[in-house]
C-alpha cells in the first residue's frame, strides 16, 4: 500500500528587504523626533506670548504665531512618518513570524490578532509584543539567550509608555506647545527616549534578521 508523503513545510520568506525598509523608516522616525525636540527648544527659547497659550480654555483658541504654526506642520509630518514606521515594523515582524513557524513547525505562542492587538490592549501590551519578538528568535535558536538588544528596545518602549508618550504624545498639539512654554525638560526627555527606542529597534531588526537568514541558509546547505 502506497503511503502518502507529508506536505512539505512552506518555504521561508525573504525578509532582508523588509528589514532594510523598516530600518530606513525608523531612521526617518528618529529624525522626525529630533526635529520635534529642536522645535520644543525653539518654543521654550521664544517664551509664551503675552496673549497666553494657544488653548485658552472653554473651547477658545487664539490665532497661532508663526513658530507655533510651524510646529503644527512638524507634528503632522512626524506623526505620518511614525505611522508608516509602525506599519513597516509590523510587516517585518509578520514575515519573521511566518519564517519562525516554518523553521520550528509549531504555531506561534500568540495568534495572528495579537500581532496588532498586543500593542493597544491595556495591561497585556506590557509583555505580548516582546513575547512575539522573543518567539521569533527562539524558533531558530532555542538554546541561545535572547539578544540583549531586545530587552533594551523593550525597556525604552515601556519607558515611553510610562511617560505617557509611546510613539505619539497623549495631548493635542496645542497642549504640547503649552508644555514647551511651561517646562521643556520633560518633553526633551520624552524625545530622547523615542529616538533611543528607534535606534534600539533598528539594531534589534538587524540582529534578528541576520540570525534568522543565516539559520535558513545553513539549513539549505
Amino acid at each position: 500500500m502506497e503511503q502518502k508523503s507529508s506536505p512539505a513545510a512552506p518555504a521561508p520568506h525573504p525578509v532582508r528587504g523588509a528589514a532594510l525598509c523598516t530600518i530606513g523608516a525608523l531612521a526617518l522616525a528618529a529624525l522626525a523626533w529630533v526635529t520635534r525636540a529642536v522645535w520644543h527648544l525653539r518654543l521654550a527659547a521664544a517664551g509664551e506670548p503675552a496673549s497666553g497659550p494657544p488653548d485658552q480654555g472653554g473651547g477658545v483658541h487664539r490665532p497661532l504665531n508663526t513658530l507655533e504654526d510651524s510646529y503644527h506642520l512638524v507634528d503632522s509630518v512626524g506623526s505620518t512618518v511614525t505611522v508608516v514606521c509602525a506599519l513597516a515594523f509590523l510587516f517585518w515582524l509578520d514575515r519573521m513570524r511566518d519564517n519562525a513557524k516554518a523553521l520550528s513547525g509549531a504555531d506561534p505562542r500568540y495568534g495572528y490578532p495579537w500581532l496588532w492587538l498586543g500593542w493597544i490592549v491595556p495591561v497585556v501590551n506590557l509583555w505580548i509584543p516582546r513575547g512575539i519578538v522573543a518567539d521569533v528568535h527562539r524558533s531558530a535558536f532555542p538554546e541561545r539567550r535572547l539578544p540583549s538588544v531586545v530587552n533594551w528596545w523593550w525597556g525604552l518602549w515601556l519607558a515611553g509608555l510610562a511617560g505617557g508618550v509611546g510613539f505619539i504624545y497623549a495631548e493635542d498639539t496645542d497642549e504640547v506647545i503649552a508644555r514647551a512654554y511651561d517646562g521643556v525638560l520633560p518633553l526633551l526627555a520624552a524625545d530622547l527616549i523615542i529616538v533611543a527606542a528607534a535606534g534600539a529597534a533598528a539594531l534589534m531588526i538587524h540582529t534578528l534578521t541576520t540570525a534568522q537568514q543565516e539559520h535558513i541558509a545553513g539549513q539549505g546547505n
